[in-house]
């Protein structure tokens, strides 16, 4: 069995002959077989890896890994290699390098387990010494960005994302489900710091932390101002405190009057009012004080404001000015003008275009005249013959005979008739015939059909 959680353990762990493999050390030389040399060191670089990550740390030693990692009363023999390997590859850093390499006021903190030894691990970089001992920390890169990461992103959705500075004090109470111990919120801190997200100074013995404020690239370093706030902050935050405190003093002396009026102790009631009206006036006094704190905090606030709108309008005006600058009223016209005389140009060939083209030799008159002769030709030749409206047949009228009632019928058009078979039919279909005997070979539509 293995003293590691068992998230951490990959699935072979329980493989014995995998194991004992895993569980040997390395050949001195990579060359003699470099696809086992190579599995073996990544099978346990990821493992360390995980290990941490599981742990909720970002920093590991040897100790640690021979304890984790203890399986069947044996640890692995290869682990200060991995850790070497490791460190050549800039996944895992001293924790004296990685703090040498962030600005020294880090390390006037004096925090004790930031350097587990200084004055050894001083001497042993100096000398570039390669050799891991047991205790010698080391700090994951990998997981020390997600932590400083995740620590960034807690900040900003608290609380106290409106502040700029907080005590170390009150970052430890704010990180204490994101680092899981103060060296790993440490290292957290020298990332930021890294990163220049985060500064560390010391004000009047109190490490204080400044965070990078929406906007900014870089966090600023501490000012005058900056202090004035967090003081301001501090004693909002401590009258706040005790106005509370003595609210609930007050109510307590009100609550024994009772009793003790209820026990018919009248002296002593009245006692205990008078010391909560000394209490009510006291809470009185500080709560003014509180909203005089307050109401400055809110003139700060409102100043930064302005300062960052006209900061704006600067701005602004700059680039306004940058834009305008081969801008004048004469330019301005002028483009105006020759805008407007380019439209009138376009606008008369647009004219001449749809105008349309013509021969020379073609005279519009003679064009004109036979237009004319054609509309005229379009015209029909002859108007159809009016239909006779009385009877026909001599049965209705006896006095027609023979020649006289051709007479009567109307004369047959000379001139070709521009009629449709159509047309004469409708005619046809509209004559009522009352004379049964008249045949229809005498009738019109007979006689006109050769002008169809």
């Amino acid at each position: 069995m293995s003293n590691s959680t068992e998230g951490s353990l990959p699935p072979e762990w329980d493989d014995d002959e995998r194991m004992n493999f895993m569980f040997s050390d390395f050949k001195e030389n990579r060359e003699v077989n470099t696809t086992d040399w190579d599995s073996k060191m990544d099978f346990w670089t990821a493992l360390v890896i995980q290990n941490c990550r599981d742990r909720g740390t970002v920093c590991v030693n040897l100790q640690e890994l021979n304890k984790s990692f203890r399986r069947k009363e044996k640890s692995p023999l290869g682990l200060p290699t991995v850790i070497q390997s490791m460190a050549r590859c800039g996944k895992i850093q001293r924790e004296s390098e990685f703090a040498a390499n962030v600005d020294c006021g880090w390390l006037s903190w004096g925090v004790g387990l930031l350097l587990v030894k200084p004055l050894k691990w001083t001497f042993s970089t100096l000398l570039g010494s390669s050799h891991v001992t047991l205790e010698e920390s080391f700090v994951v890169i990998e997981l020390v960005k997600e932590k400083a990461a995740e620590l960034l992103r807690v900040y900003q959705s608290s609380e106290f994302a409106s502040r700029s500075i907080l005590s170390f004090q009150e970052l430890c109470t704010l990180s204490s489900d994101v680092c899981a111990d103060e060296s790993t919120l440490c290292m957290a801190l020298l990332q930021l710091q890294r990163d220049k997200q985060v500064t560390v100074s010391l004000h009047e013995g109190e490490k204080i932390v400044k965070f990078c404020q929406p906007g900014q690239d870089r966090v600023s370093p501490v000012s005058d101002v900056d202090i004035g706030i967090y003081q301001l902050q501090r004693s909002e935050k401590l009258l706040g405190e005790r106005v509370e405190k003595l609210g609930l003093e007050a109510d307590k002396c009100k609550e024994e009057a009772r009793v003790l009026l209820r026990e018919g102790k009248k002296t002593q009631a009245l006692r205990c009012l008078r010391g909560r009206k000394r209490v009510e006036k006291r809470a009185d006094n500080l709560f003014a004080k509180l909203e005089s704190i307050r109401g400055i905090l809110d003139r700060i606030a409102q100043s930064q404001t302005d300062k960052m709108v006209m900061q704006a309008y600067q701005a602004g005006v700059a680039a306004l000015r940058l834009s305008l600058k081969d801008v004048t009223v004469e330019r301005a016209e002028s483009l105006v003008d020759q805008i407007q005389e380019l439209c009138d140009t376009q606008d008369e060939v647009n004219q001449t275009i749809s105008g349309g083209v013509t021969s020379a030799g073609e005279d519009m008159d003679e064009l004109e005249e036979e237009l004319k002769l054609l509309l005229n030709e379009s015209k029909p030749d002859a108007v159809l013959p009016e239909i006779p409206t009385n009877s026909l047949g001599p049965a209705r009228d006896p006095s027609l005979h023979g020649k006289d009632l051709l007479d009567s019928l109307p004369t047959v058009p000379q001139s070709h008739l521009n009629v449709t078979t159509e047309q004469l039919e409708e005619e046809l279909n509209q004559l009522t015939l009352t004379d049964s005997g008249f045949q229809q070979k005498n009738s019109p539509a007979k006689r006109l059909e050769p002008a169809q």
